[in-house]
C-alpha cells in the first residue's frame, strides 16, 4: 500500500528536523525517516559528545595545573573514564531524545524508523512501505572514511563513531590523520592519560590552515607530550602480539609505531552509496556526494540534498544554513544560495582555533593588495591573566575596498572571538566598523579593534 505525503525527509541532521518543522508549520503532510540515531552526526557522534569530552579533558588539564594557580589540591588527578562516559552519553543522549520527541510532536507528520531506498524519482521504500511525494529532501549526512592501508583489515580500530563507546583509558592511542578531529581527539586522550602519537602523511598538520598556524598547533600538541610524525606517506598496519604496528615512511624518526588502540581519522565520505539513487537518477560526484546548485536541488527536479551528503559544507553549521537556504527559496520568496555564506569553523583543541574567509595563502593567491595584522596571545591580558596565553591573532583586510577578507584566532575563546569579524564581513562593512569600537576589558575581544588599529602592507 503506497502512502502519499507532499515531502519526505530522509535523515535527522542538523537541517533535517528544522526542515520539518517549517513544512509542518506550512500544512504540509510530511514523513520523517531516520535510519538509526535521530539528530545524525552532530548530537550521537560529533559536535555535543566530542565536546563534552573535551570539557572533561579540560577539566582535568586544569586541575594538574592547579599550582600553576596558588590551588593546591593535594593527591594526584585521576580520570574516571566510566564517569567520563556516562556524562558524554548522558548529555547527548537527552540532545537525541529530543530530536526524536520533537519530530514526533509535529502535526501532520509520521515518522518511520528504517533504512530508506528511493524506487524513482518520487517514491522512497522503508520498512516495506512505500512513500510517495512531490518533494523529497535528502539529509543523510556521512561517516568516517576507511583508508586502503595494507593490513588494516585484520586489525581493530576506532572511528569517531566506535571512541563514542570507549569506557577505558588507552594506554597508547595511535591517531592516523593530522586534521580537525584526529587532533581533538589527540589532545582529549593525551590529557586523560594516554600516551598518543599522531601520524599524518602530509608535511605539516591541518593543511588547509596558514604554515604558521599549523606550526602553532603542533607546537601546543608537542608541549603536551603528544608525538607527531609527519611525512608518513606509506602506512601499513600489523599486529605484533598485543600491540598494534603501524609502518611508516617517514622523513625521520622510527620506521614503526607500536601502540595499544588505533583510531582512523582520515576523512569522511558521504552516506550516500546505499539510497537508490541510481533509481531516482540522482547525480552524485566521483566521491559519492549528491550534486547539487545553488539553492540545494539536484539535477531531478522536486529532490534536494542537504547536510553532509552534498558536499557543500562539512559542518553542523553548514547543514543548519542549507536549511535555511532550502526553507527561504521554498516558503519565503527569498532566493538565497549557497554561496551566500562566507567560509567560517573552529578547531576545538584547547586553545581552539576559530578561522573565516581567507587564509594569508589564499590571499597573496588572490593578487589583492593586503594588509596584515598580528598580535601574539601573550600580548592579550586575559588570556596572561587565566594562563592559557598559547596562540596569536592574525586577520586580512583588502587594502582598497578596506573590507577584512579573512582571519584566524589561535587562543583563548578563538572560537568565539572571531564572530565579531565574521559579522562586519557579512556586513560588507569597512573593518574601521570595528577598529573604531569601543571594546569590554578585559576580554580577548577587546583586542580586536586594536588588532586592526595596527594593520600593515602584506609583503
Amino acid at each position: 500500500m503506497t502512502q502519499h505525503f507532499d515531502a519526505i525527509i530522509i535523515g535527522t541532521g542538523q537541517a533535517g528536523p528544522a526542515l520539518a518543522a517549517r513544512l509542518s508549520g506550512a500544512d504540509m503532510k510530511l514523513a520523517v525517516i531516520e535510519r538509526k540515531l535521530f539528530g545524525g552526526t552532530c548530537v550521537n557522534t560529533g559536535c555535543i559528545p566530542t565536546k563534552t569530552l573535551v570539557a572533561s579533558a579540560y577539566a582535568a588539564q586544569l586541575a594538574r595545573r592547579a599550582a600553576e594557580y596558588g590551588v593546591t589540591i593535594g593527591t594526584e588527578v585521576g580520570v574516571d573514564m566510566k564517569r567520563v562516559k556516562a556524562r558524554k552519553d548522558e548529555i547527548a543522549g537527552r540532545s537525541s531524545r529530543g530530536v526524536e520527541q520533537w519530530m514526533r510532536g509535529l502535526g501532520s507528520c509520521m515518522v518511520y524508523q528504517g533504512h530508506a531506498r528511493f524506487e524513482s524519482p518520487r517514491s522512497v521504500r522503508v520498512n516495506g512501505e512505500l512513500l510517495e511525494a512531490d518533494r523529497i529532501f535528502v539529509n543523510v549526512g556521512g561517516r568516517a572514511m576507511v583508508p586502503p592501508m595494507p593490513g588494516l583489515d585484520q586489525l581493530p580500530y576506532l572511528t569517531n563513531s566506535s571512541m563514542m563507546d570507549v569506557d577505558f583509558l588507552p594506554e597508547h592511542l595511535i591517531v592516523i590523520g593530522g586534521s580537525y578531529i584526529g587532533l581533538e581527539f589527540g589532545q582529549m586522550y593525551r590529557r586523560f592519560g594516554s600516551r598518543v602519537t599522531i601520524v599524518e602523511k602530509g608535511p605539516r598538520l591541518i593543511q588547509r590552515e596558514d604554515e604558521d598556524v599549523s606550526r602553532a598547533v603542533q607546537e601546543i600538541l608537542e608541549g603536551e607530550g603528544i608525538d607527531i610524525r609527519l611525512n608518513a606517506e606509506c602506512m601499513t598496519a600489523r599486529r605484533e602480539g598485543e600491540r598494534l604496528v603501524v609502518g611508516l615512511d617517514c622523513a625521520s624518526g622510527e620506521r614503526d609505531v607500536a601502540g595499544s588502540h588505533l583510531l582512523l581519522a582520515v576523512g569522511r565520505v558521504p552516506n550516500t552509496d546505499d539510497l537508490g539513487l541510481d533509481r531516482a537518477g540522482v547525480a552524485t560526484d566521483a566521491r559519492g556526494f549528491i550534486t547539487v546548485d545553488e539553492q540545494l536541488r539536484t539535477n531531478v527536479p522536486g529532490i534536494w540534498a542537504l547536510g553532509d551528503c552534498n558536499g557543500r559544507g562539512a559542518f553542523t553549521h553548514t547543514a543548519y544554513n542549507d536549511y535555511e537556504i532550502v526553507a527561504a527559496n521554498l516558503l519565503d520568496n527569498d532566493p538565497r544560495k549557497v554561496s551566500d555564506r562566507i567560509a567560517a569553523y573552529a578547531l576545538f583543541i584547547d586553545p581552539p582555533l576559530g578561522r573565516v574567509g581567507m587564509t594569508e595563502s589564499q590571499a597573496r593567491q588572490s593578487g589583492r593588495k593586503v594588509l596584515i595584522g598580528t598580535r601574539p596571545m601573550t600580548r592579550v591580558s586575559r588570556a596572561v591573566e587565566k594562563g592559557e596565553s598559547q596562540g596569536f591573532m592574525k586577520v586580512l583586510v583588502d587594502a582598497q575596498t578596506r573590507e577584512i577578507l579573512g582571519a584566524a584566532i589561535l587562543g583563548l575563546t578563538g572560537d568565539e572571538v572571531i564572530h565579531s569579524l565574521l559579522d562586519v564581513m557579512y556586513a560588507k562593512a569597512p573593518y574601521t566598523t570595528i577598529s573604531r569600537a569601543m571594546h569590554i576589558h578585559p576580554t580577548v575581544s577587546e583586542l580586536v579593534p586594536t588588532l586592526l588599529q595596527e594593520l600593515r602592507p602584506l609583503e
